[in-house]
Formats: C-alpha cells, sequence, structure tokens
C-alpha cells in the first residue's frame, strides 16, 4: 500500500519577503539607469509632407549635427564604416583588391580564349542564324 500523502508546510512570510528583497537587491546592482535617448539609425525613416499652411509644419528648426552624422554613418557601406570585417558573411569581398597584380603576358595565370577552325566556323553560321531570324 501506498504511504499516505504528506501536507506541506504552511508559507512562511517572513522568508518570503527575504528572498523578494534579495531579488530586488540583485536587480538593482544590475541595473543601469540610461538616460541618452536618440533615433534608431539602423531602421528606415519615411518621412511624409505636412499641410501646405501648417504653421509648425513650414517653421525652419536648428539642425542637429550629431543627428545627422549618425544617420550618414548608418547608410554607409560596412567597409567605410568599420576597419575589419564584424561578421563571417563580410570576409568575403571585403578585401576585393586582387593579391598578385594582372599580368596578361605572363602565361602561367593568363589563359585567354582560343579559336580553332570549327569554332570560328560556328561562331559565323550562329550569327548568320540570328541575322536571318531577325529579319523575318
Amino acid at each position: 500500500m501506498a504511504a499516505p500523502a504528506r501536507e506541506k508546510d504552511p508559507v512562511n512570510i517572513v522568508h518570503q519577503n527575504a528572498i523578494l528583497c534579495e531579488t530586488i537587491k540583485k536587480e538593482q546592482q544590475t541595473q543601469k539607469l540610461y538616460t541618452s535617448y536618440s533615433i534608431n539609425p539602423f531602421k528606415k525613416m519615411y518621412t511624409l509632407t505636412g499641410k501646405p499652411n501648417s504653421v509648425h509644419d513650414s517653421a525652419d528648426g536648428e539642425e542637429d549635427g550629431n543627428f545627422l552624422r549618425i544617420i550618414k554613418r548608418a547608410y554607409q557601406e560596412p567597409v567605410k564604416k568599420f576597419e575589419s570585417p564584424q561578421t563571417e558573411a563580410q570576409e568575403i569581398g571585403w578585401y576585393y583588391k586582387p593579391l598578385l597584380p594582372q599580368d596578361r603576358e605572363d602565361r602561367r595565370l593568363n589563359y585567354p580564349r582560343k579559336n580553332s577552325e570549327i569554332t570560328t566556323y560556328m561562331d559565323a553560321a550562329w550569327r548568320q542564324k540570328e541575322q536571318q531570324e531577325n529579319l523575318q
């Protein structure tokens, strides 16, 4: 036979309050108050034109240089923003300059297209066929 079920101890309010106080204390130690707010430069902004006779839409305001600089930087290519690639995907194509200067006279690295008699004949035949189709 199964043992009779044991009843739970009653909840101790003092212990529950101590756990709550400790939790709040830990949260306050790790919290950081953030007071510098700005617009997210990585989110596309769509501006709508205002009403033509509205006073507040036509009023000229001061330009915020810091905001304009942040927006301009957000729209730059990653190569201009950062010195090195930030992700693995950016590594492909980051260094776009060739490692060796291209020398057309070097036969080891340059393989020009060579045409034989058959390929030149077939090129001329296809060109002639295309011209005839275009005339019809």
